[in-house]
């Protein structure tokens, strides 16, 4: 067994994006590709198919985390690993978790996190250009974080009015974490707020659906843990082409400078 500061082996904590291979980097297609073992959730794995046959891949679950992190640091030491993320591993990923048992353990092994596209900025490209300023996204789940400080969250980035995404929207498990984000909205938004519900972005059954913070409750029954909420902010605008819904614009400022 090496020692702590002994690695002949390395890390990749790749993200691997909204999950078609089109989406994936390069970089990240490389990083698994000139891997010896692919660790991940089995659901992200299956894209990476015909990538991974005659490697090392070992399949996880939900809830598997940390085992997955520690798995994945004991290998590095001997081996090229390479341990996948949905989207980007480092927003809500497992880059967060591998760095931390390694800090713990004081081992030394060479990492490199690769990033992915985030579900944000899949939904985002679906729906026009509602992010194109400054903007927050919250994750809904309180498995990690406690129900009382992502209310606190919310109501402090609505309050300032920038647009506003929400991961993890609602589960069977807690099914009324997303009405507790909609009362934080309306406290601070306009009733016309344009809000975009886009279900499995950049994947097979994308779908999407365009409709205003007030009139919210009309759509619900398609929010799930795999949709992506965008909140509108005070400058944000339905997007339309003639009479035809497209999506949202948040506008960036130019209107203040420029003529168009």
């Amino acid at each position: 067994m090496p020692s702590h500061t002994e690695s002949r082996g390395s890390l990749a904590i790749v993200g691997l994006g909204p999950g078609r291979t089109e989406y994936i980097t390069p970089r990240a297609l490389k990083a698994v590709a000139g891997a010896d073992y692919v660790i991940g959730n089995a659901l992200y794995l299956e894209p990476l198919e015909q990538i991974i046959k005659g490697k090392q891949v070992i399949r996880s679950s939900m809830g598997k985390e940390v085992e997955r992190a520690q798995q994945a640091i004991d290998l590095a030491h001997e081996h090229r690993v390479a341990i996948v993320s949905g989207g980007d591993a480092g927003v809500y990923g497992m880059a967060s978790i591998v760095l931390e048992v390694l800090e713990h353990s004081g081992d030394e092994i060479e990492v490199e996190i690769i990033p992915g596209v985030t579900a944000a900025n899949a939904a985002a490209s679906r729906v026009g250009s509602p992010l194109s300023g400054d903007f927050a996204v919250i994750s809904l789940s309180d498995l990690l974080t406690p129900l009382d400080v992502i209310e606190a969250r919310l109501d402090a980035v609505f309050s300032v009015g920038i647009p506003v995404v929400l991961y993890n929207p609602k589960s069977r498990g807690r099914p009324h974490n997303f009405a507790l984000a909609i009362e934080h909205a309306r406290k601070h938004l306009e009733p016309t707020t344009p809000v975009a519900i886009v279900k499995n972005a950049l994947r097979d059954e994308e779908e999407q659906i365009i409709t205003t913070l007030g009139e919210i409750e009309k759509s619900e029954q398609a929010v799930d843990m795999h949709t992506t909420v965008i909140i509108g902010g005070r400058e944000s605008r339905i997007w339309r082409m003639k009479d035809n819904v497209k999506g949202i614009i948040t506008p960036r400022g130019y209107h203040h400078k420029y003529v168009y």
